[in-house]
């Protein structure tokens, strides 16, 4: 019975090992965001003027992360339709309170993707490098901040 137990786990954290190889290769992207992440001393915030001097300067990435900006107003847009259409037709069909309530918050983010999707293709998103573009911009506001630029 015992080996059983030991084979079974012996089993898993083989695959495990795969499985994590597997989604850290997919999930790359996180290395890029970690050393602003995982600082000693976090980033101080910053205003819109802060990002509107960085687009300004950066010729290369500012009109990138301009367009990156822009899109969170399509995503803000489609949560708010999809958050009200949702949990008006579960209130209008059904009365349920927590329907609503739980349609509301299922129509905010399946609206939120939808609206990502369209800006991704009305602003050509997907020709543009934007987290290279926020990265850039956060060594740019980590130079500012430690005045260093």
């Amino acid at each position: 019975m015992a080996s059983s137990a030991d084979s079974s786990a012996s089993f898993f954290r083989r695959h495990w090992e795969g499985y994590k190889e597997f989604w850290k290769e997919r999930f790359s992207i996180l290395d890029n965001y970690s050393r602003f992440v995982k600082r000693d001393e976090p980033l101080p915030s910053w205003s819109n003027s802060d990002v509107e001097e960085f687009i300004a300067s950066d010729p290369v990435h500012g009109p990138t992360l301009k367009a990156a900006r822009e899109a969170v107003k399509f995503g803000a847009v489609g949560c708010v339709i999809g958050a009200v259409t949702t949990a008006g037709f579960a209130w209008k069909y059904s009365r349920s309170p927590h329907g609503a309530i739980l349609s509301y918050g299922a129509g905010a983010v399946f609206g939120w993707t939808f609206g990502q999707e369209i800006a991704n293709h009305w602003l050509q998103l997907y020709r543009l490098d934007t987290m290279a573009a926020q990265v850039k911009f956060f060594e740019w506001w980590e130079k500012k901040a430690d005045g260093r630029s």
